[in-house]
């Protein structure tokens, strides 16, 4: 994930700083380790966001976005990105937030259920004892609950695949992760935005410090609804989607035909004008 981004100035420096603020060696994580050492939560989601922000800020070269998005955990990089918080803190809170997270998750068997296709009955998906998770566009929602509901749960016409994560994230049985991360971030001073921020729980822009901080604490236990934040950056006129890219750039094609963009895997790729 960080083996195409180290011959960036100051890439191996920031990392060996972000490692001591993380307590993970993530250079190493980040470049040797196996799929399986690097899958549990509380070390997917600091190296994430170390790659975005790495990528990010060479994106950038030194200047301000004119608009930011993340994904999930990928709210901490775009908030750091726009002004919001410093790299640093953007990685002291992803390591706080992965290790809540994974707390949480160990607490009872839980899990996501991708439904691709089909017309989901929300209704029936409450009786089933489960939440909706993420909304990424029609017709592709990741449910979550306890794991025997979603053994159970069934939706004709769909395709329904379980997802490799440790709990239901961004559903109710986050609430102690939520609790803890809003802790951390409670010992932060946030700035107001340089550019707007576009929210996952309902596509809001924002630019206001203090709120966007309070809703990467709410968005903990609500669903990821990627399909509004889509829907409020019809003025974009390019996008880029920093490393390790190729998923999000599908869906914003998807959602937004005819925009131009960029999916950052490899630094080579910021040769490309997006």
């Amino acid at each position: 994930m960080l083996r195409p981004w180290l011959d960036l100035p100051d890439a191996r420096a920031r990392l060996a700083s972000w490692s001591e603020i993380t307590g993970l060696d993530l250079l190493t994580l980040g470049t040797e380790a196996s799929d399986e050492a690097v899958r549990p939560t509380e070390i997917a989601q600091p190296l994430l966001t170390a790659a975005a922000l790495l990528s990010g800020r060479a994106v950038l070269g030194g200047g301000a976005p004119d608009l930011v998005c993340g994904h999930s955990i990928g709210e901490l990089p775009a908030a750091a990105l726009a002004g919001v918080l410093t790299d640093d803190e953007a990685m002291g809170l992803s390591a706080g937030r992965g290790a809540a997270m994974a707390r949480a998750a160990a607490l009872r068997p839980t899990g996501m259920l991708a439904v691709l296709g089909g017309a989901l009955d929300e209704q029936a998906v409450r009786q089933a004892g489960l939440e909706v998770a993420t909304v990424n566009a029609k017709g592709q929602v990741v449910l979550g609950g306890p794991a025997e509901a979603l053994e159970a749960f069934t939706a004709p016409g769909a395709r329904l695949r379980r997802l490799d994560v440790a709990g239901a994230f961004h559903t109710s049985a986050m609430a102690p992760a939520a609790d803890e991360f809003a802790s951390l971030v409670s010992q932060l001073t946030p700035r107001d935005a340089v550019c707007d921020v576009i929210a996952n729980a309902d596509g809001a822009v924002l630019r206001d410090g203090p709120e966007i901080l309070s809703r990467l604490v709410g968005q903990l236990t609500r669903p990821v609804r990627f399909d509004l934040c889509l829907a409020a950056a019809t003025a974009a006129t390019s996008a880029v989607e920093l490393a390790p890219g190729g998923v999000l750039a599908a869906l914003v094609k998807r959602a937004l035909p005819g925009l131009p963009v960029t999916a950052l895997k490899t630094a080579d790729d910021l040769l490309v004008d997006a």
